[in-house]
């Protein structure tokens, strides 16, 4: 690390697009990571651009900052000699008055950056906070970066790269589509239904969530009926309020039913827990028809207390019961499968159409496997479940790139949930139309850049997974490369 930062270069980076720190003597880019560090944007932004080991080093271990960042993150190091800058008597806020125009966001990370000027705490919250130490949270999206691309070159991609395909038998302009998340109001005025105009108007499918902030009526109602939507299932304690919400879906036209099987109790998130619930409790209203949540008394995290109603006896016997509810023509989708035993275990129950492999974004239990590692799980350990089952994927994808990568390791379909939300706080529908368009140009970009013309042709050869491979397990089961003692039963 050969560049010296010193302090007058640092402080002109303290601000949201452009968000530097000095740690330990090291100069990290946090613009990025900002709006998912999980003790909140505040304490980063009170540092922007200064020295923060002191305050670092009360909390963290000097080393997980090098560990968590990607190489990329890291600028230099800090020049402490260098002259200081002048000090203004009075410091320039930190939080512009307005965000910038729509039509200058050009990354899908400005949004978040956009979003955090004109979203309550609570809000942005709820959007960044994952489970614990968030260390699956960063896992998702940091394990694509060490994923490195295979291009071949002299290939005419002269001709208009086409994303046409199909995702669980439904015609998309796109393998993008938006993943399902709750609690839309508190985003935007408009929430979910924002969303579903958006995806209406690319021909994106949507995920809609039981924990919508609308009834599937109210949602569905602002799409064309060619446009494609599944609905997220929570189980209910009471099935009757399940089988409500199905049999509606169904009215309503969706196409498929993702039963979620990865948050069987709510998940940790303390940065959640942290901010008191909104005044009013609107937010706290019972979602698309199921029932009340129960303020648990463990702090104000929107998930726990709105995820008080799932049932956690739900298993594999109980999907048949699902099955039933549904159309020859509906798909029941596992999502949140997170090992190659239970997406073999999908395959083999005959009534399951497709899995999303997720980890519920790192919200739900911290150090799980990223969804990317359980991809290529899959390949190395029951490729034949590609033949069989369609194969989604989500969680911490930030670039068209990541969508390319799960693309060639065999995902049908790729989606995308945070980075809607942060579109939806900042810009309503458009800003959610213009993050899904960013994503899409990026995948064209990459497909031609790799000497690719169109989604058939992707294959695992374009994705060099090295770095990762000792990572993925050999083989199905639960049994340790080594570690062989278990604990015996005391009856």
């Amino acid at each position: 690390m050969s560049r010296k930062i010193g302090p007058l270069e640092l402080s002109q980076h303290s601000t949201l697009t452009s968000l530097w720190l000095s740690i330990n003597g090291i100069v990290y880019d946090l613009t990025a990571f900002a709006s998912s560090h999980p003790g909140g944007l505040e304490i980063l932004l009170q540092y922007a651009g200064q020295d923060a080991s002191e305050a670092y080093n009360k909390v963290h271990s000097p080393s997980l900052i090098q560990t968590t960042l990607p190489p990329s993150a890291h600028i230099g190091s800090f020049d402490c000699t260098a002259p200081p800058p002048v000090v203004s008597q009075t410091r320039p806020s930190l939080i512009p008055n307005k965000k910038p125009p729509l039509s200058t966001l050009i990354s899908p990370h400005e949004f978040s950056l956009a979003a955090v000027q004109t979203l309550s705490p609570k809000a942005i919250a709820f959007i960044s906070s994952a489970a614990t130490d968030c260390l699956t949270n960063q896992a998702n999206s940091s394990l694509y970066s060490q994923l490195t691309l295979r291009p071949r070159i002299l290939v005419n991609v002269s001709q208009p790269t086409p994303l046409g395909t199909t995702i669980l038998g439904c015609p998309v302009s796109s393998p993008i589509f938006v993943s399902p998340t709750s609690l839309g109001k508190i985003i935007h005025p408009d929430g979910e239904k924002a969303i579903a105009l958006a995806c209406s108007k690319l021909n994106t499918a949507q995920t809609i969530s039981t924990s919508a902030s609308f009834t599937l009526a109210e949602i569905l109602s602002e799409q064309n009926t060619t446009h494609p939507a599944f609905l997220q299932l929570y189980v209910d304690k009471n099935r009757q309020n399940s089988l409500r919400v199905v049999l509606e879906a169904v009215r309503n036209g969706v196409k498929a039913v993702m039963v979620t099987v990865d948050a069987p109790v709510p998940g940790k998130r303390e940065a959640d827990e942290r901010i008191p619930t909104m005044d009013g409790g609107e937010s706290l209203a019972p979602m698309a028809g199921t029932s009340v949540a129960v303020e648990d008394g463990k702090g104000a995290a929107l998930g726990r207390v709105m995820g008080s109603y799932i049932d956690a006896s739900f298993s594999w016997g109980d999907l048949k019961w699902v099955k039933r509810l549904l159309p020859r023509d509906v798909k029941l989708v596992l999502k949140g499968v997170q090992t190659a035993a239970d997406a073999v275990e999908a395959m083999r129950t005959g009534v399951v159409d497709g899995i999303v492999v997720s980890n519920h974004g790192g919200r739900s239990l911290d150090t799980s496997t990223s969804t990317i590692l359980v991809l290529l799980e899959l390949q190395r350990c029951c490729p034949e479940v590609f033949d069989k089952m369609e194969v989604l994927i989500d969680g911490g994808v930030r670039r068209g790139t990541d969508v390319f990568k799960a693309l060639c390791l065999g995902a049908k379909g790729v989606g995308v949930g945070r980075g809607v939300l942060w579109a939806l706080g900042g810009y309503g529908k458009e800003g959610v139309e213009r993050y899904l368009e960013i994503l899409n140009d990026e995948l064209v970009t990459t497909i031609k850049m790799c000497g690719v013309t169109s989604l058939e042709e992707l294959h695992t050869g374009l994705v060099n997974t090295r770095a990762v491979d000792h990572l993925v397990p050999e083989r199905v089961g639960e049994e340790h490369p080594y570690a062989k003692w278990r604990r015996k039963s005391m009856l």
